[in-house]
């Protein structure tokens, strides 16, 4: 069977996949959310909305009503603002909550032609509404509010300097913040501490009760984003959304948020927001449990998106103080990284339904880029050992194609003896594939087994932060974008041209003028797709047309093993 047919099923098969994920994401969800409006008419006297209520850990997780909205924190002017920087970060903190404004990922250029000198940036309050927000909630006294006992994020804090920077030779640089209640009976000492060399970040509470009774309160932490922007092209499709570890990893989407707020009690797992090779994430103790929730708010801007934890109850006697923490991370989905804060975390960089095969197809990919320093060449090497792990399937599917080659003027004399008569040329043509030892389908069912690995190895470089902006050789400095001169992509149709060359020719005209344009059409499709993605073909193309070279060369000659056997 002719080669470039399962190549074509095999392509369509992966665009299909694609769009489905691209429509799925689009239309899941068509249910319209409510207005801020209705949603406040619910219960008038109740707290902000993005403060969580004290979750029922004796029974089930607590299921009232939204709360009443407030206007976004985030739009209010003149409050006092800090920033820190360190070698891998400039965040920008309000001191409204302490909330985390922006966040600037200094390791990481947003584009290494157009804007080497300017960071990605991560949280942004301005363009995305995308902040991490934490505080602490006093628990109710005999049903009655306990407001102005603890601070929340959208309590005022006090500090003592506008900017923070990690200075050469320290390792950890403390940011304080400072809240008094409004009796001076309760203090809390907020404190981010960074580490050099760390996109982790460390969160810490010291709650002073100076009052004459116990003081009881839990902390959260939640990260809030507004709408999503227009995704990039459809072939390049990731995910942007939320995601959370309660012992299996869940992906959920925001707009899912309004019609299914989730609410669930965990022990230890983590919470996060994910984009295209970055991640944002809260990360509790390993025993600590929290109730998790994840819900759309209104603002003045319109729906925005909360996922958090609450934690349970934690008393301080009178006289004493007591201590709460936590972590977050902000950076890139560095899975060697990840994989040691929390079981779980490293499956952010998320590979889809094929992890399975993803996950070692990158672990080996790793290990050898360990081994050569270029990622380029990884691709290259681990294409070859692919080749060689699917060396005798392609061996068998290329023998079957030597072999119709080899008789195609007897299929096109068939063809010419049967031509009114289809029903005796369908038989002539088994008894000629049963003389010559001809599988039909031989040629395809060894490719379509490789479908599998080709997506999941799409995911791996089109996924992978490791690989971003990771140059090859020459012109390619960036494996994760297109090749800025086309040449791998026209390679690449170069090559399946000559495949196109290596097989038997169709016999239908229609399908002889198809397959032979199926290398042009291809070399289009490829001109946008990840240039490390582009290399594994053309490196596998390369591998494919030695092999098969060597076999049609054989069974021309007469070299048929199969037949030499019977």
């Amino acid at each position: 069977m002719d080669n470039l047919r399962p190549l074509l099923w095999l392509t369509l098969a992966f665009v299909l996949f694609l769009m489905w994920q691209a429509w799925n994401q689009d239309y899941g969800s068509t249910s319209q959310p409510d207005t801020a409006a209705e949603r406040a008419a619910e219960d008038p006297d109740a707290r902000p909305e993005d403060v969580p209520d004290a979750p029922q850990f004796e029974s089930e997780p607590d299921t009232r009503a939204a709360d009443a909205p407030q206007v976004s924190t985030l739009q209010e002017p003149d409050r006092q603002q800090i920033t820190v920087r360190t070698d891998t970060h400039e965040i920008l903190i309000d001191t409204r909550g302490g909330t985390l404004l922006r966040a600037d990922l200094l390791q990481y250029p947003r584009d290494l032609q157009d804007d080497p000198l300017v960071p990605v940036r991560l949280f942004d309050h301005r363009v995305r509404g995308y902040v991490a927000q934490s505080g602490l909630t006093h628990d109710r006294v005999n049903d009655q509010s306990m407001e102005g006992r603890a601070p929340s994020h959208h309590a005022n804090f006090q500090v003592d300097q506008d900017r923070f920077e990690l200075a050469d030779g320290q390792e950890q640089l403390e940011v304080p913040l400072r809240w008094v209640s409004d009796d001076g009976e309760i203090e809390v000492t907020k404190t981010y501490t960074f580490t050099r060399g760390s996109h982790l970040i460390e969160l810490d509470y010291e709650v002073h009760n100076r009052s004459d009774s116990t003081w009881s309160g839990r902390q959260y932490r939640q990260l809030r984003h507004g709408p999503t922007p227009d995704r990039e092209s459809w072939w390049l499709y990731t995910f942007t959304g939320a995601a959370y570890f309660d012992g299996s990893y869940q992906r959920e989407s925001f707009e899912s948020f309004r019609d299914d707020p989730i609410q669930a009690r965990i022990q230890g797992g983590w919470i996060a927001m994910i984009q295209h090779y970055f991640v944002s994430t809260w990360v509790p103790g390993e025993d600590e449990v929290n109730a998790l929730y994840a819900r759309a708010v209104p603002s003045d801007l319109g729906d925005e998106y909360l996922i958090g934890l609450h934690s349970e109850s934690r008393q301080i006697a009178a006289g004493n103080s007591g201590e709460f923490s936590t972590r977050l991370w902000v950076g890139p989905k560095l899975q060697s990284e990840l994989s040691e804060i929390a079981q779980g975390l490293e499956l952010t960089a998320d590979y889809g339904i094929f992890t399975f095969l993803s996950k070692p197809l990158f672990w080996l990919l790793d290990k050898i880029h360990a081994f050569v320093g270029n990622w380029g060449w990884s691709i290259v090497i681990l294409t070859i050992l692919i080749k060689l792990a699917f060396f005798k399937l392609s061996a068998t599917s290329y023998r079957s194609m030597a072999r119709m080659r080899k008789v195609a003027p007897k299929l096109q004399a068939l063809k010419e003896r049967y031509k009114d008569d289809k029903q005796r040329m369908n038989q002539a043509l088994m008894d000629l594939y049963k003389k010559e030892k001809i599988n039909p389908l031989g040629g395809c069912l060894p490719i379509l087994v490789q479908i599998p690995v080709f997506i999941a190895l799409y995911w791996v470089l089109l996924e992978s932060v490791e690989l971003r902006q990771a140059p090859w050789w020459l012109w390619v400095q960036d494996l994760s974008s297109r090749d800025p001169y086309f040449i791998l992509p026209i390679l690449m149709g170069v090559s399946m041209f000559v495949q196109y060359k290596l097989n038997p020719p169709p016999m239908d005209p229609v399908q002889q003028k198809i397959f032979m344009a199926l290398p042009f059409v291809f070399t289009v499709f490829f001109a946008f797709f990840p240039a490390g993605l582009v290399l594994y073909w053309f490196t596998n193309n390369l591998f494919s047309i030695a092999q098969q070279w060597y076999i049609t060369r054989k069974i021309e000659s007469g070299e048929d093993p199969d037949k030499q056997k019977s």
